[in-house]
């Protein structure tokens, strides 16, 4: 089963009709495998959902990211999804801040970091790197 095959199941399982919209978001998210914005999900739907709403995109968006069928993070204060890594169990990424792509990385920080922090608890915490891929340092 693809990972798009199981995140369909996934919104099925938790009672989610998988309506032609929530399919197709998900196709993009799955078939671009990068980090992408509302707006840029919403301009590739333009053409087979002229009327979609940036409230539609957001809304589905949000309920992917709250079942884990996507990921999501922020940049300079916007909110970027994309679809779940292939790569089960603890990882982080390098998201490039031209093109989207993303590099996953394979270790952690935090190990590190809670020598640091005696007596504390961390419950969660979110590390990525931002910058240019080698792609488009190379254009």
């Amino acid at each position: 089963m693809t990972a798009f095959e199981q995140a369909v199941k996934t919104l099925k399982r938790n009672g989610y009709k998988t309506t032609g919209k929530r399919q197709r978001i998900l196709e993009v998210l799955y078939k671009n495998n990068k980090y992408m914005t509302a707006k840029e999900v919403q301009d590739r739907l333009k053409k087979m959902f002229p009327g979609i709403s940036p409230d539609t995109i957001y809304r589905n968006l949000h309920t992917f990211v709250e079942l884990s069928v996507v990921e999501q993070t922020e940049l300079n204060g916007e909110k970027l999804f994309r679809s779940n890594c292939e790569t089960h169990g603890h990882h982080h990424h390098f998201i490039c801040t031209e093109c989207g792509n993303s590099e996953e990385l394979d270790m952690c920080p935090l190990e590190q970091l809670q020598e640091q922090l005696p007596g504390c608890e961390v419950t969660a915490h979110r590390f990525e790197l931002f910058g240019r891929c080698s792609n488009c340092l190379a254009s």
